[in-house]
């Protein structure tokens, strides 16, 4: 079967609003529920769902869709991570629409994620019954019982096969150990003698292990981590991240360290929007995780050559990507987030809190590494920041690093831009700016409630797409609301109750018309929404035209046209004074 199959499937049998409960205190409100947002602190419920719709929105946020949308938003998961929560829940197997290989994949997949879970169990138990790992972890590290549970931390026996004989008497075969990375090339632990922190994904599920030594040997390395395998990508997982999804939600921002353990020292010392990369260079993947979260991320790297290197490249990740990065500084000479909460846990805080924007905090380290009052100093600096500076989007933040490269070297600002112009890339070179505006896009496209109600009342009432009929829907302004009046305008005398096809690409804005709140005003009750309507719609043809006339007087200026000009600015004057 197809994918949509699956979805209908695992969507017919949730109810919407039993799934969103378990997050939102939700109440009956006529035929829907509402309930405060869990993505804004606000005061006054402005979440609605409709049982009947099978949709939701939030209008804090301006968040929406179907079940499946909400958890990819509250547990920022990917679409297929959410269809596997929902499915587990609602009880569907998934491999039964999918198929042999892909079925006897999932049936692989779901057996390593049992051997895992087991795996964790067994070395908490073991943990219990070493008096040395119980030193070393409570004591030695510091932790105490609560985040050591939280993370299912545990112990790996110092001795060959202790967790592979305990599988293979649970039904798991040579084969599955070695596919989940638990043995080595001999079949036997891979771990032994390690403190071992569970690998889990965005659910918790645990896919893997990162192990540390309890007793220093050179010959060993420190970590050892978990290899690829068909669960664990160190490319695609982000440390941590069931376990401070929350606190990243509720604080707006995620804190991406480098080690696992100081994810679970800033835990315990109650800084819970910590993650960490798994030992690996940020990716997209990595952000994009993030992004679904909050669009805010910390970047706690060290300091030198190499981390300096590891946060020059993931600012073009974090453009593509849409994330505002940060850099925090650790104080006190610590090298690691670990080491100085363990010298006073308030001067993490701290350092979060004075978090420096990425291209300051490069352009400040790339300074501190020339000398800017010699010409060879001026060259490599400028060199490096406006190498940083050529990834940013957004010209406007261009123009203002430009601006600071040229102050910090005491250049011109025209050399520094003729510098950039030799470094840019061709393409990026070739790049313009489209400034030929279009009539559709006159109006600004900022929020206007009126504009929404007016569709939100015309989805439900024939009588208002009559309105719409000769209305340019260039009037309305943004254009997912311009496609709903051309949807509304060919498909009048039909009341829409949901989604339609042709507007999937809009799906949240019309989401959030479907469950728009203002149906309930007195203005726009039955009696009166043809009467509102209209005076609305009048106000916004009225201001649509006076924008236009005004841009077509401005044009007929710059091209020295004054008698056109004039003819324009008479019909406006006729507009305001209300002449036909």
């Amino acid at each position: 079967m197809q994918g949509s199959d699956v979805k209908e499937e695992v969507r017919a049998r949730l109810n919407i609003e039993d799934v969103i409960g378990e997050y939102v205190q939700l109440k009956r409100a006529g035929r829907n529920f509402k309930g405060l947002s869990p993505f804004s602190g606000e005061k006054t419920p402005s979440f609605f769902v409709s049982p009947d719709k099978h949709i939701w929105h939030d209008f804090s946020s301006g968040k929406g869709g179907d079940v499946f949308s909400f958890v990819m938003e509250v547990e920022g998961m990917d679409f297929r991570q959410a269809l596997e929560h929902l499915a587990r829940r609602a009880g569907v197997d998934l491999a039964m629409y999918q198929g042999n290989g892909s079925g006897e994949l999932a049936q692989r997949k779901k057996r390593l994620l049992a051997m895992h879970d087991l795996a964790a169990t067994y070395y908490q138990q073991s943990l219990l019954n070493n008096t040395h790992a119980q030193e070393y972890i409570f004591q030695k590290r510091g932790l105490n019982k609560t985040v050591v549970q939280d993370f299912r931390i545990g112990y790996a026996p110092d001795s060959g096969d202790a967790l592979t004989v305990f599988l293979k008497k649970r039904g798991y075969t040579d084969k599955e150990l070695k596919d989940g990375g638990l043995v080595n090339r001999f079949g036997s632990d891979l771990f032994r003698g390690r403190m071992m922190v569970p690998l889990m994904d965005g659910t918790g599920q645990v896919i893997g292990f990162t192990g540390r030594v309890t007793r220093e040997d050179p010959s060993a390395p420190k970590y050892l981590n978990t290899p690829q395998t068909l669960l664990y990508d160190k490319s695609r997982h982000v440390f941590g991240l069931s376990q401070a999804k929350e606190a990243i939600r509720k604080a707006d921002y995620a804190v991406a360290v480098e080690g696992n353990l100081d994810v679970v020292s800033s835990h315990q010392a109650g800084v819970k929007q910590v993650v960490a990369s798994a030992g690996t260079a940020m990716t997209e993947y990595h952000l994009r995780t993030l992004s679904r979260l909050s669009e805010h991320v910390r970047l706690a790297f060290d300091g030198d050559k190499a981390g300096l290197a590891a946060t020059e490249r993931v600012i073009p990740i974090a453009q593509r990507v849409g994330v505002n990065l940060l850099i925090v500084t650790l104080s006190d000479g610590a090298k690691d987030p670990d080491e100085l909460i363990q010298k006073d846990s308030s001067l993490w805080q701290k350092a979060i809190d004075s978090s420096q924007p990425v291209v300051d905090w490069v352009m400040a380290q790339f300074a501190a590494r020339e000398d800017l009052q010699t010409a060879a100093g001026k060259r490599s600096f400028t060199t490096a920041a406006l190498r940083v500076i050529r990834a940013l989007t957004d010209p406007v933040e261009q123009d203002h690093y430009q601006s600071m490269v040229a102050r910090l070297t005491d250049s011109s600002r025209e050399a520094v831009a003729k510098k950039l112009a030799v470094l840019e890339e061709p393409q990026q070179r070739q790049r313009a700016i489209k400034s030929s505006p279009h009539t559709e896009n006159i109006q600004p496209r900022l929020a206007d409630k009126n504009q929404d109600t007016i569709l939100a009342m015309a989805m439900i009432d024939t009588r208002v797409q009559e309105l719409l009929r000769d209305i340019d829907p260039g009037a309305f302004g943004g254009e997912e609301r311009q496609e709903v009046v051309r949807y509304l305008q060919k498909h009048r005398g039909k009341e829409v109750h949901e989604i339609p096809s042709s507007l999937q690409p809009y799906e949240k804005y019309v989401t959030m018309l479907l469950l728009h709140p203002e149906m309930d005003n007195v203005a726009w009750h039955s009696d009166n929404r043809v009467v509102s309507a209209t005076e609305k719609l009048h106000s916004l043809q009225v201001n649509f035209k006076k924008a236009k006339i005004k841009e077509q007087e401005a044009a007929a200026r710059e091209r020295g046209d004054n008698d056109a000009a004039d003819e324009y600015l008479r019909q406006l004057n006729q507009l305001i004074r209300g002449e036909k």
